[in-house]
């Protein structure tokens, strides 16, 4: 393991690669907090939805 990184330190084709680990570091991070987001949207719909019928049946 020691090697791999000291050869991906030394390497050119090294910077490429962290580049693409920030990257795709970065699209995770937006993809988590979309999801975050949508759920709690999606989740206080719901709520809503579920209140709007039991008001609409009592």
């Amino acid at each position: 393991m020691k090697d791999f990184l000291i050869r991906l330190l030394r390497e050119e084709d090294g910077p490429t690669a962290v580049e693409y680990a920030v990257m795709l570091f970065m699209i995770i991070l937006a993809a988590i907090g979309s999801i975050r987001i949508l759920g709690t949207n999606l989740n206080s719909s719901f709520e809503n939805s579920n209140t709007e019928l039991v008001n609409a049946f009592s």
